[in-house]
């Protein structure tokens, strides 16, 4: 994948390279080679906001290079998907000529449509009926993959924060990925002040993205400025009973088995377990585990590649009851890159919890 991956980017542009060649192929060649230098520049300007993180580049100039970059990956996927198609219906009616004046206003339609659809996430209550007693009923909000940091900015937080207020949760899950690429940016800005209006017991398992910023950094962030618990191979009690289990990230090769973690619980008692990656969900049902609650895939966020991801994942997205266990997958409630959602949705979920 580290060398497919590169390899179709590369080619992608290359594609819509040569097509935006010969659309401009009557100018002059000092405009040519201008045109050339922005497009590459803006090409990798995303990979070239990430591999300076820590070089102490300012900020801003980071956040311009991140917004632009991931902003072109989009435009980039639908460009050439319908270059391509309209390439193949050049074949049937030639008289059509090149597609790309065709496809630019198409493009920007659906980004357009794709930025307004992230901008409102969907609010999904589930109702959960565990094979177990315990104390009460409990509203549990779960989220994941909010990628705070030159993406997810401070006014973006500030409306998830209240967006899971509203809900009255008893408790607040956030299964990995809070932090995006880099601790940096929130050093400088008041993510941790929005933070702290979450005004319930939060419990957060780490994602592959706490690892890429520094999962030292992003402990002693966590810890540090906020009331968020950061659980890695930990298990803790809530008031009613419930027994939550929260993992460490596949990130760390070393971390503890699910067998062991759960060789510490009383198994006669419900068992959520936090997850940032939904792997071996079969295992999981095996286990005795009543709900697990995972993100990282974001359901692909751009339409095709949530087909993909229906295909990579035994459960890509979503609320799913297996033979036992309760399986919920969050697309995210941010995003990761590009600021668009296209054939997929932002969630939060709401998750009402009671017993037998």
């Amino acid at each position: 994948m580290f060398i497919l991956l590169p390899l179709i980017y590369l080619s992608g542009n290359a594609y819509l390279y040569w097509k935006m060649l010969q659309a401009v192929s009557g100018v002059p060649l000092w405009v040519k080679v201008c045109i050339s230098i922005i497009f590459w520049v803006v090409a990798f300007s995303m990979f070239v906001s990430i591999g300076l993180k820590d070089a102490g580049v300012p900020q801003v100039v980071l956040k311009i290079l991140f917004h632009v970059g991931s902003v072109w990956m989009a435009f980039l996927l639908y460009s050439v998907l319908l270059l391509i198609l309209t390439d193949f219906v050049r074949l049937l009616v030639p008289a059509i000529g090149p597609g790309l004046k065709y496809v630019l206003p198409v493009v920007v339609i659906l980004l357009v449509y794709g930025y307004v659809n992230y901008r409102n996430p969907v609010i999904n209550n589930v109702d959960i009926v565990l094979d177990k007693e315990f104390d009460g009923e409990v509203t549990a909000v779960a989220i994941s993959d909010i990628h705070l940091g030159l993406g997810t900015g401070p006014k973006a937080l500030k409306r998830y924060v209240d967006m899971i207020n509203a809900q009255n949760p008893d408790v607040i899950f956030i299964v990995g990925d809070l932090i995006d690429n880099s601790i940096r940016p929130l050093l400088s800005a008041p993510f941790d002040e929005i933070l702290n209006q979450l005004n319930v017991p939060i419990y957060m398992v780490p994602g592959n993205h706490e690892y890429i910023s520094g999962i030292g950094d992003s402990e002693v962030y966590l810890e540090s400025r906020t009331s968020i618990k950061l659980l890695k191979d930990e298990i803790i009690e809530l008031p009613s009973g419930i027994q939550v289990i929260g993992r460490d990230d596949r990130s760390n090769k070393d971390r503890q088995s699910l067998d062991t973690l759960l060789s510490r619980t009383d198994i006669s008692r419900p068992i959520i377990v936090l997850d940032h990656q939904p792997y071996n969900l079969a295992e999981i049902d095996a286990s005795g585990v009543d709900l697990q609650i995972s993100g990282h895939t974001h359901n692909g966020q751009l339409w095709p590649l949530n087909l993909l991801v229906n295909e990579m994942y035994e459960q890509g997205h979503g609320y799913r009851k297996w033979s036992h266990t309760h399986i919920y997958v969050s697309s995210g409630l941010s995003l990761w890159g590009p600021p668009f959602r296209i054939g997929t949705k932002s969630d939060l979920a709401v998750l009402k919890l009671s017993g037998r």
